[in-house]
């Protein structure tokens, strides 16, 4: 076994252990609290709403179990008149359904990532229903106005706190090579409706000089986002992941995208950046947005409309900057 391939190995166990550690250490938090608060709404109500929003979706689906959130975001997306492309898996480590929204026909691919899932016992609406609903109102402007030399693939994960199982099942069935040289780029939205300033993370010197930095950049810059207060550009972050690094470790430039009050983020990179000592604090003295993080407490009523529309608008720029972009840059 080369060197390469040992530590692929090593790294895929690390997250195999991670995932459960995840999912029991939430089970085990929560189960205090009782069952979450049923959903706001059903499928007939959020149908008969005439133009639903980002937070209305995150009401469809929180408070549900992890089947019936893969299921709604699917009907939700089809009645959109998407063009959904379904990948079931199932492996030793749990099976789900990945879902797919592809958007313009140009030969690069920029993939904005979302995931379905929940921990146990928490009702999930930023962690990350949020996510899924930007998503689906950005699709609805793109689908409106394609890009035209650019193909943004919209993803919708399943198991993403089982160690970004679905993602990693994606990256495995795909030619590392292919993903590598069409892929320009994947954003994977974490924690995107709470805060009024945006933050970038694992972003290396090496990632900062990409076109899909570089255009991130320009968009903060056009929307009057201002470095270090209005954005944020964050070095990799330890213990927290998401469906980007999957993608990251097959050589695709990827960054997590997240949304914080400006006020909390010395707080906020003291708890990141702080080893174990900053995972085991309770949620309840964690600086926002990781006060309802993986709880109870993670609830539609949390969400900003404002954070919500900000997210969406800041997506919608950086795939108008990457599309207008030289095709070499």
């Amino acid at each position: 076994m080369t060197v390469s391939r040992a530590r692929r190995w090593r790294r895929e166990l690390r997250r195999v252990v991670g995932g459960a550690l995840n999912v029991t250490t939430a089970r085990l938090m929560n189960r205090h609290h009782g069952r979450p608060r049923p959903p706001g709404l059903d499928l007939p109500a959020y149908r008969a709403l005439s133009a639903p929003t980002p937070r209305d979706l995150a009401e469809l689906l929180a408070g549900r179990s992890n089947r019936e959130r893969g299921w709604l975001t699917e009907e939700v997306l089809r009645a959109a008149g998407f063009p959904v492309e379904r990948q079931p898996y199932r492996t030793i480590e749990g099976a789900g359904v990945n879902l797919f929204v592809d958007l313009g026909a140009g030969p690069r691919t920029l993939m904005f990532a979302s995931h379905h899932d929940a921990v146990p016992g928490s009702p999930g609406a930023n962690d990350n229903a949020a996510s899924v609903g930007i998503l689906r109102a950005l699709g609805l402007r793109l689908a409106a106005d394609p890009p035209r030399r650019l193909r943004v693939r919209l993803g919708f994960f399943a198991g993403e706190e089982r160690a970004m199982l679905g993602s990693r099942v994606y990256v495995r069935r795909n030619d590392p090579d292919a993903l590598a040289r069409t892929i320009i780029g994947v954003v994977s939205l974490e924690l995107c409706g709470i805060g009024d300033s945006l933050a970038l993370w694992d972003v290396t010197p090496a990632l900062e000089a990409t076109p899909l930095l570089q255009a991130w950049i320009a968009t903060m810059n056009a929307l009057g986002y201002r470095r270090d207060e209005g954005y944020h550009l964050a070095e990799p972050v330890p213990f927290f992941g998401s469906d980007h690094r999957p993608f990251a470790d097959r050589g695709v430039p990827g960054v997590g995208l997240t949304a914080i009050p400006r006020a909390s983020m010395e707080p906020l990179r003291a708890f990141i950046y702080g080893g174990v000592r900053g995972i085991l604090v309770p949620p309840a003295r964690r600086p926002p947005p990781f006060t309802t993080y993986h709880t109870t407490a993670d609830t539609p009523e949390t969400l900003e409309l404002p954070t919500l529309a900000a997210v969406e608008t800041a997506l919608e720029v950086l795939v108008r900057t990457l599309d207008t972009a030289p095709s070499g840059a």
